[in-house]
């Protein structure tokens, strides 16, 4: 048995593979679980990209390897989408780099940038992923409280008091995924002066801001952000289009020629008619994005309804593809009370736990299930609660 490398025991596999893995299993012995935790659109992607893309795969010519850039019509189209609803100015040829998702950003960003026993400062509760892909490069975890008391923003003063000698990045991720805290101008100035203080590299994670949210933002809009700030965005959330494995990563053209010296080295580019349907669905004006959240805005009645059941409080603000709610203190934690619907009512929600310690009380309902499947879990739970 050849021994595999130290960075692997570093890191698990990731959480909702294993509860993928235990959900196959009771389905294949005819539980029919109904998974409300995954962030899966389940809804058809823009129309006009499916039609385009149709087309295209009949091509010749578009088969082959692609730029590592991404191509024009691509990065162009992130451009002006940029433009039209961040009004942030991004050079299309320099400032963007199209990724296979934003999820491969995150370890591009920190191949590109962190060294072995460089710091990160990573929220508590964040995305899985910061945390593990920080580890994976060998840099060291510092990390930062995101608290209900503090509307789930950093806390500036706790961040000044820590020892951030030999930070190198600080991830964010506004509209905030577990939590559906929108973001702020007022929030994202703070992080750039910020990072310009003390030479971090404020990295925002924004996949969220068109789901349920009427004021998408950027934390380029900032002036001089571009100086200490990346943003990466994807349309896995905001076009329904997650197995197409589109996203960017967007910033200072040093920064990307440096992002792009891992991703050259990583893949040899992306299938160029997904490239071009991509291009289309950035295209869609706001009333496609309406269309959408209508869906979304029906079965959050569903979920505030899961959540009413079970003794659960949230806030009706919230905004993202998530539903982030406090549990009762009955339950032992998260992971008691997902195991409990998940054992008992063929239910599986997610433990905020999975999120971070702070998450300890929390759970959190996806928006990707139909109302039919919401009001079918609604009567599962309700049915064990009545036992």
């Amino acid at each position: 048995m050849i021994k595999p490398a130290h960075r692997t025991e570093m890191v698990n596999e990731y959480y909702f593979s294993l509860k993928l893995k235990q959900i196959e299993e009771m389905n294949n012995h005819g539980h029919a679980v109904i998974n409300l935790g995954i962030g899966n659109p389940d809804l058809l992607p823009p129309v006009n990209a499916l039609n385009l893309l149709s087309q295209k795969v009949l091509e010749s010519g578009v088969h082959g390897y692609q730029s590592y850039k991404g191509i024009p019509e691509l990065r162009h189209a992130f451009s002006r989408w940029y433009s039209n609803f961040y009004q942030v100015q991004l050079d299309a040829n320099t400032e963007i780099l199209p990724l296979f998702g934003s999820k491969e950003g995150i370890m591009h960003i920190s191949m590109a940038f962190l060294n072995p026993g460089d710091k990160v400062l990573i929220p508590n509760p964040g995305y899985p992923t910061y945390r593990s892909v920080s580890q994976l490069v060998g840099a060291e975890l510092v990390e930062y409280d995101l608290l209900p008391d503090n509307n789930w923003y950093p806390n500036f003063e706790q961040l000044e008091a820590l020892d951030l000698d030999k930070v190198k990045i600080m991830w964010v991720n506004y509209p905030h995924m577990p939590t559906g805290q929108p973001a702020t101008m007022e929030l994202f100035q703070k992080l750039v002066a910020f990072g310009k203080k003390h030479q971090i590299l404020i990295c925002n994670d924004n996949p969220y801001s068109f789901i349920l949210n009427d004021k998408p933002l950027s934390i380029l809009s900032v002036p001089d952000a571009m100086e200490v700030a990346l943003e990466l965005n994807s349309l896995s959330k905001s076009h329904n289009m997650a197995g197409f494995r589109v996203g960017m990563v967007a910033g200072k053209s040093e920064y990307i020629e440096t992002i792009l010296k891992v991703k050259s080295n990583m893949d040899s580019g992306m299938y160029k008619p997904l490239q071009l349907a991509a291009s289309k669905a950035l295209e869609n004006t706001m009333e496609w994005y309406k269309s959408v959240n209508a869906q979304y805005i029906e079965r959050r009645k569903w979920v505030y309804q899961i959540f009413d059941l079970i003794g659960a409080s949230y806030d009706v603000k919230q905004t993202g593809l998530f539903i982030w709610a406090r549990i009762p203190d009955t339950y032992k934690d998260s992971y008691a009370f997902s195991d409990f619907y998940l054992n008992g009512a063929k239910v599986f929600l997610t433990p905020g736990s999975i999120f971070g310690s702070n998450g300890d009380r929390f759970a959190r309902i996806s928006l990707c299930s139909n109302e039919d499947q919401l009001q079918l879990a609604l009567n599962r739970m309700k049915s064990i609660i009545d036992e």
